[in-house]
């Protein structure tokens, strides 16, 4: 018999061989039917797995992430089964689940394909999982696995298969088709009721620009028709909000395959509506005791090799510069940290002087696969809102929960009203992922914890997704649309300080090491403005969009008093516009609604005579007749509310 602790945390006996499926059915048969796989000691398994020691268990359904997940990659499966069939001859690279859904890269070969192939694919896909085919799992050799593969004569799964040792390999079988995996996977296909496969690409085998590029095919699943439906008007709306479709519609940035890819170009419209950004949070950080500094675009090698970015993210950075100095080489700057620690190393420091935070909007340059840009989401340059707090030990908690503090504000202006707080801690079996002793590992950890508890943050702890140097608390987001971003992290850090060799004289009159936080609450601006843009639809708050107002003289001979009017509102700090076009005003309030600009004003004869407006909303409609003084009035209190 093995000891099971089950999800409400009591212990009960099971015969080994026991799976978590048949645990599941000893709960009941209800929560059977909808388990997909499960967490066995931290590891996510098949439900059909058996148990052959003690372990510790969690069940997956549909509503888990994990559940998600597990059905996604089976149907990666289901996928290639289907085209296996439909297309002899196929190679497959790789089929992982993403964020929704999943892909396949796969090689053709001689068969032709295209987005009118994804229907048939699609029919072919219900009619096998309507066969409720069971996922079995197969622990095979090496040698076992190279003989399979060579007979299939699939190169790319020999490539994957060469850098695995025996007792890593696995294969799972569902009806005709076999695959390298690592799972999990579901019970049985038959949970998959409702498919849609989303569009076809190219993907370079590996990433890499110098391989064969293959088929990608992406694809989605769910247990239910209706849910699929929901998903694909979802899908539609954020076609709508696109910030790719949106920044140029609403002339924001742009790109240029002259300047290079990844890299935007910031139009004056989303210069004014960036700066505005970093003005607010700059208002916030200035009375949190913040003090701005500035560093260079670029360090020599040397900094980020004691830093250890080198040697984890060499691969990572824009290679290094050579320069005529000899000895000399420098990169192009992928992160801001060792930087702030030489501005800190620059002066002797006292304990009386901490707590000290640097800010700075940080521009850092990061190598992204061309395949994996994606408008301001992954870019090759992007400004971080970056800040790095030095403290004593003691300081370390209050000065965490300060910056928890700042980022809820951020959300809360923002109208991201739904978040979730993670806890991203080591694997403990996985060391050489991190650098610095396993004491400074605890303490770190440990002070997030205590922070978060003492916050009154609900988070949920994932390990193995800390940042090389420390443990960090992310925040995600979820937008308009539901969809889930990470915004903000907060780093706890005891090993840079060390690298660098920090000090502080204390009270003892001692040196001592002081404490590192790491923290970005927008993350990056480039991808802060992209979910903005997507979560607001291009309707920004009225402190922040481009223009708050424009205004539409009905004809030409109302120009003067438009413009007197413009000047008026620009005085008092109230940015607009005229529409100065000779068109008809109904064209013209089309026009604005278009591109959403807040508030329309109307003048005419009576306008004119009076010294009013006609003040239109957009997306309500006519608000009525405005004195220019009640206008002011009425946005200087919306801006009031929203930012104070």
């Amino acid at each position: 018999m093995i000891n099971i602790t089950l999800p409400d945390n009591s212990v009960r006996q099971f015969p080994e061989g026991v799976t978590s499926l048949e645990i599941a059915k000893s709960i009941s048969e209800g929560l059977a039917r909808n388990v997909l796989s499960a967490s066995v000691n931290g590891e996510v398994w098949d439900a059909t797995r058996p148990l052959k020691s003690d372990a510790r268990l969690k069940l997956f359904t549909w509503d888990n992430p994990e559940g998600k997940a597990t059905m996604w990659h089976s149907s990666a499966h289901l996928m290639a089964e289907a085209i296996e069939q439909l297309y002899p001859g196929v190679k497959f690279g790789i089929g992982p689940d993403i964020e929704n859904g999943f892909y396949y890269d796969m090689d053709f070969g001689d068969h032709e394909i295209s987005a009118a192939d994804l229907e048939k694919i699609e029919a072919k896909m219900l009619e096998l999982a309507r066969e409720k085919q069971v996922y079995t799992r197969k622990e095979v050799s090496k040698d076992f696995a190279i003989r399979y593969f060579t007979e299939k004569n699939d190169e790319y799964k020999l490539e994957l298969i060469s850098d695995l040792e025996d007792g890593q390999i696995t294969f799972y079988e569902s009806g005709t088709f076999t695959d390298l995996c690592r799972g999990p996977h579901l019970p049985d296909t038959g949970f998959i009721k409702a498919v849609k496969l989303l569009n076809i690409a190219g993907a370079y085998w590996r990433g890499d620009e110098k391989r064969k590029q293959l088929t990608r095919i992406y694809g989605i699943t769910f247990p239910k028709q209706k849910e699929l439906t929901e998903f694909l008007e979802l899908l539609e709306e954020a076609k709508k909000r696109d910030h790719r479709k949106l920044g140029k519609e609403l002339e924001l940035f742009t790109f240029s395959q002259k300047v290079g890819q990844g890299l935007p170009l910031w139009l004056p419209k989303g210069a004014q509506l960036r700066d505005r950004l970093e003005r607010f949070l700059r208002n916030v950080q200035q009375k949190a005791g913040y003090q701005p500094v500035i560093t260079p675009h670029i360090g020599n090698v040397e900094l980020y090799k004691t830093s250890g970015h080198f040697q984890k993210y060499g691969k990572d950075s824009f290679q290094p510069i050579s320069t005529p100095i000899e000895g000399e080489q420098f990169m192009l700057k992928p992160m801001n940290c060792p930087h702030h620690c030489e501005i800190y190393a620059s002066k002797p420091r006292s304990y009386k002087d901490l707590p000290i935070r640097f800010a700075e909007f940080g521009t850092v340059y990061r190598y992204e696969q061309s395949g994996e840009l994606h408008g301001l989401t992954r870019v090759r340059g992007f400004t971080q809102d970056d800040a790095h707090i030095f403290c004593t030990p003691d300081q370390l908690k209050s000065e965490f929960i300060a910056v928890i503090d700042i980022v809820l504000h951020i959300f809360k202006t923002l109208s991201f009203k739904e978040y979730t707080a993670q806890i991203s801690l080591r694997d403990k079996d996985n060391k050489e992922k991190y650098i610095g002793s396993d004491e400074n590992w605890d303490k770190a950890e440990q002070a997030i914890i205590d922070s978060v508890n003492e916050a009154g943050i609900d988070a949920v702890i994932e390990y193995g997704e800390a940042a090389f140097y420390g443990p960090k608390l992310d925040f995600m987001v979820k937008d308009a649309l539901g969809r889930k971003w990470q915004l903000g992290t907060i780093q706890v850090d005891y090993n840079l300080p060390e690298r660098f060799d920090l000090e502080y004289i204390g009270s003892d009159n001692q040196k001592h090491r002081p404490v590192m936080i790491h923290r970005a609450p927008f993350g990056s601006m480039e991808r802060f403005v992209a979910v903005l843009i997507e979560h607001s639809g291009g309707n920004f708050p009225l402190w922040l969009t481009p223009d708050q107002f424009i205004i539409l003289p009905i004809s030409e001979k109302y120009l003067d008093y438009s413009k007197k009017l413009l000047n008026l509102l620009n005085n008092s700090e109230i940015r607009g516009q005229i529409d100065e076009r000779s068109e008809k005003a109904g064209r013209k309030i089309r026009d604005a609604e278009l591109n959403k600009i807040p508030f329309m004003l109307i003048v005419g004869e009576k306008e004119e005579a009076e010294g009013t407006v006609s003040v239109r909303r957009h997306g309500s409609g006519d608000l009525g007749t405005f004195t220019t003084e009640a206008f002011i009035e009425l946005i200087n209190k919306e801006i009031s509310e929203a930012v104070g």
